[in-house]
């Protein structure tokens, strides 16, 4: 896919659409794909923003040859080594041997390590607030340690007023997807980013110094237009902010009977006017209920006992907000357990890792089946979250 970025056309997409792949990172559901993005600058000199995953480097080499021509680029600028960004490099160094290599000096010191033979190309190591012109266009390099990675950085051209954002304002699926943007850019960015949160805002505070009218990020639209609702998503993301008032009941049941329960609980909360969304952990895409529990200010878990512990979904589950730093919540537990309760105290032992948690009293306990006096500890307990 070849297209111009800017007005002018002498800036262009030549990123790929990977359609093939089922996992991305081997953990991340990506049903409608996902796109690897890279850019060329043509002017004086003439730079490549970035490469593409190694699945793609023969498509990605055939767009870039439809942009460039005839001629040799002069610098390739890497922003991010992670193999889905810089899996090309090696195989682009091949063909160019006497393009510059720009990069902070922490990737092109993992360069090495991602190549069967290092390549002998000149390098240029660049810090915060260098610039590089090509001659109409200049660049500015803004240092973004651990957005995701501690070598990142990303690329403001002041002529035509553009951020080569690197992951930041990425977004899971191919471009030709037709969804909105929210949904699946708050999925990438709280489990591929999430956990960096304060990198995050410290970036946001360099790019409102900056007169930015397009983001061209590494996966994702091109976004141009009214900026503003990009840039509040990413504010309200990397403080760990509840981007909604709602619910989600996550539960994990093993014969149905936990389940019956969060689905009346469910029912009470609505009846009370509030916004659930109800997952069950042990068919939905662990990384979709992950960014659920973000999106909402309350979450329930539900989960049954087992072996003397919590239902092993349920605990997959917690791993996964604790890995990603989940924080500034209000929880509620249900338990079920025919003989030996044990669920709750395990969620518990997760929930006590985490910052900032309110976790509601009393908790739920279920003995198998849902009884009546089960579905009125439940009303109440809605009424208690409804409250909080």
């Amino acid at each position: 896919m070849l297209h111009p970025v800017s007005q002018n056309t002498s800036v262009f997409y030549v990123g790929i659409d990977d359609k093939t792949i089922d996992l991305f990172e081997s953990q991340y559901p990506v049903p409608n794909g996902v796109s690897y993005n890279a850019y060329v600058i043509q002017d004086e000199k003439i730079a490549v923003m970035d490469t593409v995953d190694p699945r793609a480097t023969a498509q990605w080499l055939e767009n870039l040859t439809e942009a460039l021509g005839e001629k040799t680029p002069d610098y390739l600028v890497i922003s991010h080594m992670e193999p889905d960004h810089a899996g090309s490099i090696c195989a682009l160094t091949e063909r160019y041997p006497e393009m510059t290599l720009v990069g902070s000096a922490k990737a092109l010191a993992m360069l090495p390590n991602f190549c069967r033979s290092a390549p002998q190309n000149p390098i240029l190591a660049v810090k915060e607030g260098d610039t590089l012109s090509l001659g109409a266009h200049t660049l500015h390099f803004v240092m973004a340690p651990m957005v995701h990675w501690p070598e990142v950085m990303v690329t403001y051209e002041e002529t035509e007023k553009i951020l080569f954002s690197a992951d930041a304002f990425g977004k899971f699926s191919a471009l030709d997807t037709d969804e909105p943007w929210t949904d699946e850019a708050r999925r990438y960015f709280i489990n591929i980013v999430g956990k960096y949160g304060m990198p995050v805002q410290t970036l946001l505070k360099k790019a409102a110094k900056l007169d930015i009218q397009t983001i061209c990020p590494l996966h994702g639209p091109i976004l141009t237009g009214d900026l503003t609702p990009y840039v509040e998503k990413y504010q309200i993301w990397s403080s760990y902010t509840p981007e909604e008032k709602g619910v989600l009941v996550a539960y994990a049941s093993i014969h149905g009977n936990t389940a019956e329960g969060a689905a009346y609980l469910a029912e009470q909360l609505r009846s009370l006017g509030e916004t659930v969304t109800v997952l069950d952990l042990a068919r939905c895409d662990v990384a979709d209920a992950v960014q659920q529990a973000f999106r909402y200010d309350r979450t329930v878990l539900a989960a049954a006992s087992y072996d003397g512990g919590v239902f092993l979904p349920m605990e997959e589950f917690l791993i996964h907000l604790q890995a990603k730093a989940f924080q500034n919540r209000t929880i509620a537990l249900v338990e079920n357990g025919s003989w030996a309760p044990s669920a709750a105290k395990k969620m518990q032992s997760y929930l006590d890792t985490m910052k900032n948690l309110t976790v509601l009293e009393p908790v739920v306990s279920i003995r198998s089946a849902v009884k009546a006096e089960d579905e009125t500890q439940l009303a109440a307990l809605a009424k208690t979250i409804h409250e909080a």
